[in-house]
Parts: C-alpha cells; sequence; structure tokens
C-alpha cells in the first residue's frame, strides 16, 4: 500500500466515524504497512486483521475497538496506544513498546486461522491455532484491566506498575518478566508458567494462583492477602516480606483429611481420629494461627513461611523441619522435637519452648519433665524476644544475630551452642557450662 492510498484510507474512517458522508470504514486487512508512521491516528474499530504493522509508529494512536486478529507488531511502538476492546488474539508483538498503552477488556488470546483450499500447502482446508506471541513487550505502566491473555507468550516481558487487575492470565506463559509493583489484584493465573518472575512489591490480592509454577520467583513485600495457591510451585521462590498465608483450603485433599482427622483426635482425647502424620510434607506458608497440633509427626516438613501464631505444637516431632521465616509468637512447642530444624529468620516472640510435664495413664503428673529438643537447629537472624525456652536442649544451636532479649534460657543445655551477634540483653542464662564437664 502506497502512503497515498493509506492517507485517502484514513480520511474516509475518520468521515466514517464522524458519520459525515463520504465515510467508510478503514479496511486493511492484510495490508503491508511494514514501518509506517502512524502515530497518533484514529483507526477506532478499523479492520487490520493479519495486518502487517511490524517496526510501524502507533504510538498514541487509537486503534479502540479495531479487530487486529493475527496482525503482525513485532517491534511496533504503541506506546500510549488506545487498544481498548481490541481483537488481538494470535497477534505478533514480540519485541513490541506498550509503554503506557491501554488495554482494557483487550482480547490476547491465541486465534485459529483458516488455511488450505485447492493447492494449499497443507492440501486442504482446515484450522490453525496460532498463540499471541507477546515475548520481549514492553507493557510497563501499561493498562490491562480485564484483559484476556490466556495462553499468550509473555515470555521476557516488562510489566512494571502495569495495571492487570482482573485479567484473565490462564496458562500463560511469564517465564523470566519483570512485574515490579504489577497490580495483578483478582487475576485469575490459573495454571501459568511464573518462573523467576520479578514480582517484588506486586499486588496479588485474590488473584487464583491455582496450580501456578512460581519457582524462584522474586515476591518480596508482594501483596498476596486471599490469593488461591492450592498446587502451587513456590519451590526456591523469595518471599521475604511478602504477606502470603495459605488456608488448609489451598492444600491437597490428604492434607486436609489429615488436620481434620487430628482435630477430632484432639478434641475426643485420641478414642476417634488419627494423629497427623504429615512427614515431609510441603506446608509452606500455610496459615494454621491458633490450632492445635500437639502430639503431631511434622518431621521433614516445609513449614517455611507458615503462620503458626499462639498454635499449640507440644510434643511435636518437628525435628530436620524447614520453619525459615515462619511465624511461630506466642505459640507453645514444650517438648516438641525440633532437632537440626532450620529456623533462620523465625518470629518466636512470646513463645514456649521448654518442658512438659508427663502424665500416666491416669492422667495424673507424673513428675517427668520431657524437654524440648532443639539439638544442632538453626536459628540465625531469629526474634526469640522474651522466648521461654527453660530446660530445652539447646546443645550445638546457632542463634547467631538472633534476637534474645527478655529470653528465658535458664537450665537450658546450651554446650556449644553459638551466640555469635546475638542480642542477650535481659536475657536469662544458665551458668556456662563445665568445659571439662564430659
Amino acid at each position: 500500500m502506497t502512503p497515498h492510498e493509506l492517507v485517502a484510507v484514513l480520511e474516509k474512517h475518520e468521515r466514517w466515524l464522524k458519520n459525515k458522508s463520504g465515510g467508510s470504514r478503514a479496511n486493511l486487512t492484510m495490508a503491508n504497512m511494514e514501518g509506517s508512521n502512524l502515530s497518533g491516528v484514529n483507526l477506532a474499530q478499523g479492520k487490520l486483521s493479519g495486518a502487517n504493522l511490524s517496526h510501524c509508529d502507533l504510538s498514541n494512536a487509537n486503534l479502540s475497538t479495531a479487530d487486529l486478529f493475527a496482525a503482525h507488531l513485532t517491534k511496533a511502538d504503541l506506546s500510549g496506544c488506545n487498544l481498548y476492546r481490541a481483537d488481538l488474539r494470535g497477534a505478533h508483538m514480540r519485541g513490541a513498546k506498550m509503554k503506557r498503552a491501554i488495554l482494557k477488556e483487550a482480547d490476547l488470546r491465541g486465534g485459529a486461522l483458516l488455511y488450505g483450499g485447492p493447492g494449499g500447502s497443507k492440501g486442504g482446508k482446515g484450522l490453525d491455532f496460532v498463540r499471541s506471541d507477546l515475548s520481549g513487550t514492553d507493557f510497563d505502566d501499561a493498562s490491562l484491566n480485564n484483559a484476556n491473555l490466556s495462553g499468550a507468550d509473555l515470555t521476557d516481558v516488562s510489566m512494571n506498575g502495569a495495571d492487570c487487575e482482573g485479567a484473565l492470565l490462564t496458562g500463560a506463559t511469564l517465564m523470566r518478566a519483570s512485574m515490579k509493583s504489577c497490580n495483578l489484584a483478582r487475576a485469575d493465573l490459573r495454571g501459568s508458567n511464573l518462573s523467576g518472575v520479578n514480582l517484588q512489591g506486586a499486588v496479588l490480592r485474590d488473584a487464583n494462583l491455582t496450580g501456578a509454577m512460581l519457582a524462584g520467583a522474586n515476591l518480596r513485600n508482594a501483596d498476596l492477602q486471599g490469593a488461591k495457591l492450592e498446587g502451587a510451585d513456590l519451590a526456591g521462590a523469595d518471599t521475604t516480606g511478602a504477606n502470603l498465608a495459605r488456608s488448609a483450603d489451598n492444600f491437597s485433599v490428604q492434607i486436609q483429611q489429615a488436620l481434620h482427622s487430628h482435630y477430632t483426635w484432639i478434641n475426643t482425647n485420641g478414642t476417634m481420629g488419627a494423629r497427623a502424620d504429615l512427614a515431609g510434607a510441603d506446608l509452606s506458608h500455610i496459615d494454621l494461627s491458633g490450632v492445635n497440633l500437639s502430639g503431631a509427626n511434622l518431621k521433614r516438613a516445609n513449614l517455611s513461611g507458615a503462620k503458626l501464631r499462639e498454635a499449640l505444637l507440644i510434643m511435636c516431632d518437628i525435628s530436620e523441619a524447614v520453619l525459615a521465616g515462619a511465624d511461630l509468637g506466642g505459640a507453645i512447642l514444650d517438648g516438641a522435637n525440633l532437632r537440626g530444624a532450620n529456623m533462620d529468620g523465625v518470629r518466636l516472640d512470646g513463645a514456649g519452648i521448654g518442658w512438659v510435664d508427663i502424665k500416666g495413664p491416669d492422667g495424673q503428673p507424673t513428675g517427668r519433665l520431657w524437654a524440648a529438643n532443639l539439638t544442632g537447629a538453626r536459628l540465625t537472624d531469629a526474634s526469640c524476644v522474651r522466648t521461654n525456652l527453660r530446660g530445652a536442649n539447646l546443645s550445638g544451636c546457632d542463634f547467631a544475630n538472633a534476637n534474645l532479649t527478655g529470653a528465658i534460657l535458664s537450665d537450658a543445655n546450651i554446650r556449644d551452642a553459638k551466640f555469635t551477634g546475638a542480642n542477650l540483653t535481659g536475657a536469662s542464662l544458665p551458668p556456662p557450662p563445665d568445659p571439662d564437664d564430659d
């Protein structure tokens, strides 16, 4: 298409939009406009399906409700472009600039293309499903409210500060995307691949992340309140400062049944239900605040980032478990086995991890005390303000840089324990062990 022909089409389209005589809707289907300067043009409701707009300057253009089905927009400049409710199914937008673009309610799903016919390359008629290719696109500060991006390839995109509230991203590929401070509230991300994505400071309130892949993602200071995370893979994800909490309903049926059976076991004094055996289970970021899990088997379980404030974990086996970054403020872990547990950065403010009085078959105290066992546990950078560790076995524990202000360690075994850089202000410590005492 020549520049003169294109100008004529744009003029007639402008008249059509204004309902003036001599106007006609722009039909640029399959037109080749590669590299054209279309900055600021008004092609609202225009027909541009299959058009070649690669390398075009469409900055600040109006393409609202336009038909851009399977259009080629590779490395096009769509900065500030209005694409409200545009049909971009199957579009090729690799490396395009979409900074501050408006894509509210736009359709960026894959699309089906009719192919074939007599002499066709595939020997007959049929449909080809074309996946939208948006990889490497710059969506910084763009508006994608309620946009449909399901199944789209968004690998390596930049969506920093973008508004994607309510967007549909089911099955989308967002590997290595940069989405800092992105608003994904109420977004549907079921089954999406977010491996290695930078979501630092992003808002994911009430987002659906069921079955999503978040391995190695950066979720520092992200807001995940109310987010659905059932079956989500958070392996290696950085959740520092994130308000990430998963209710038991977000876990597998087996885990839910084990917890329910344990509650029954507790409430019936063991006559019904069964003690929870969750050894090795992935319970990362689970919210069990105030729950009674006393006696449960949590050996080698992943409880990183878990919310267990004021929970009862008396006589639990939590040995070799991962509790890094977990919040156990006010929890009671008397008599618990935490041998070899990773408790780096754990919050134990006001918690009790001391001894418990063993009772006989008649329910009466036997006078025998069973101490909590933290042998070889790591509590570096832990917050243990006013934590009661009286009588606990802390042999070989690492409290490097931990805050033990006001903590009670009297009668505890601290042989070979490390307190390098720890804050021991107001802490009550047992007398130092005798090095000659075997």
